[in-house]
């Protein structure tokens, strides 16, 4: 059940980061300058978006992956919670993925997501413990 858990904190993350990607100002910029020259400047790989468009585009596959993450390891720590304890590839890849989340929220994003973070990554470990001890 911690695995269940540590899942259900990030795929919550994971749906309120979409909610707020097309909903409400919360990922705008406090510049409302800054947004109108973000929604008029390409980045330098192609003139066929915005730095805007890449922004909200960045924001909702971001969102994407933190809900996938947390639908397949809620799933399979509830319903095949054997198949999952047996599979070294994917107990390490849903701790490393929880690492990499949990580094990137320290060095780039702010408290409440890199706490979130942080919870799951705890109760995915104690999960872990548990499990194979």
């Amino acid at each position: 059940m911690f695995i269940a858990a540590s899942a259900a904190v990030i795929l919550l993350l994971g749906l309120v980061h979409l909610l707020y990607t097309f909903r409400g100002s919360k990922l705008h910029p406090r510049d409302s300058e800054l947004k109108a020259k973000l929604m008029a400047v390409s980045p330098v790989i192609s003139r066929e978006t915005t730095m805007w468009r890449a922004w909200v585009g960045f924001n909702a596959s971001h969102s994407y992956g933190a809900i996938l993450f947390g639908a397949v390891y809620g799933y399979l720590a509830v319903l095949h919670s054997a198949f999952l304890f047996q599979s070294w590839f994917l107990l390490a890849v849903g701790f490393l993925l929880l690492l990499g989340y949990a580094v990137l929220g320290k060095l780039y994003w702010f408290s409440v997501p890199f706490r979130g973070i942080v919870l799951a990554a705890v109760l995915y470990c104690l999960g872990l413990v548990i499990n194979l001890a």
